[in-house]
């Protein structure tokens, strides 16, 4: 089998992409499956890096078999996951649960190929926000596959780099520029029959499984242990995974963050929480304020008051928690 490059980009990814496909010749000798943080939304990104490819690139299709010579995009509000079937690596499209609050999110296309295909993968991480791939390198890594990293320094957000480089055995840091050379040594002359690779940790099954939709508290159990904190995604338990850097969650519906993505996403909560509190606060000074008015028209100053007093508690309750936020 020839070797399978996987890719993972968020913001500033289609710049490294464009300069990444625009260097690699039409005749090069292995498949690249590519995912970025393009949610749910239609995307043009296929007819956008297709105008600097020699390659042919679109999005991929469920259960096409992964040839060389092409470039395949996860498209829109899936995962992308690679599988072998009857001895041929195909794509495997799935709304498995959100991973990193992201779908398509890296990690699982890094995963579900390292289990497939071993030491024939090579892991790219490119410039990107926060952490995700990060566990899908080590994974990669686990199988005996390699792994290139773009130079944080030159990347346009370089979270995904770096975290990658602190975490991961990377086998090369590139200036993005080099990174189509290195594929290029890499894949050349790299062929392995299937029987060569080495089974894959069960945390990497387990969490495959997940993706796939299958994954069940029975199995969770088995890499993680139940922590204090609550899934930002369906209020489920979250458990910890085992020997997992950076630290690791997932909740036994699949979900599953990183610490420091679970921290922004605990962040937006609270805030979208606060701004409720803030909404209800000015409905209730609206609320007293008009009790006052029809009291005082009923001649009734005392119950008037009574109702300003309270309708001015709930502005400035309401005013406290704005500049909070603002602040």
């Amino acid at each position: 089998m020839q070797a399978l490059i996987v890719m993972g980009a968020s913001v500033g990814g289609m710049e490294a992409l464009s300069t990444i496909f625009s260097a690699l010749p039409a005749d090069f000798p292995a498949a690249i499956l590519v995912v970025t943080h393009v949610g749910a939304r239609k995307s043009l990104l296929p007819e956008l890096l297709a105008k600097t490819s020699a390659l042919p690139v679109r999005y991929a299709q469920d259960r096409e078999p992964i040839r060389p010579g092409r470039i395949l995009l996860a498209p829109p509000d899936l995962h992308m996951l690679v599988a072998i079937t009857a001895g041929q690596a195909t794509v495997e499209l799935t709304r498995g649960p959100r991973e990193n609050h992201t779908r398509p999110a890296i990690d699982p296309l890094f995963r579900s190929a390292a289990a497939a295909l071993g030491p024939l993968v090579v892991g790219v991480i490119l410039s990107g926000y926060l952490d995700d791939g990060t566990a899908g390198l080590q994974a990669i890594k686990a199988c005996g596959g390699t792994v290139l990293v773009q130079d944080p320094e030159e990347a346009v957000a370089p979270s995904m780099p770096q975290s990658a480089i602190r975490n991961v055995a990377v086998d090369r840091r590139l200036p993005v520029a080099e990174i189509a050379p290195a594929l290029l040594a890499l894949v050349k002359d790299t062929a392995a029959p299937v029987a060569d690779r080495t089974e894959a940790p069960a945390w990497i099954a387990v969490e495959n499984r997940f993706a796939r939709g299958v994954g069940n508290m029975e199995q969770l159990q088995k890499i993680a242990t139940p922590s204090s904190f609550t899934c930002p995604e369906c209020q489920g338990t979250l458990w910890e995974l085992t020997d997992q850097q950076p630290q690791r969650f997932r909740c036994h519906t699949g979900h599953s963050f990183t610490a420091p993505i679970l921290g922004e996403l605990q962040h937006e909560k609270a805030e979208d929480a606060i701004w409720a509190a803030v909404r209800a606060l000015q409905e209730k000074e609206q609320m007293f304020a008009s009790l006052a008015a029809k009291a005082t028209a009923w001649l009734h100053p005392g119950t008037a008051s009574e109702y300003t007093q309270k309708a001015r508690q709930a502005r400035e309750q309401a005013d406290l928690l704005k500049r909070m936020l603002l602040a």
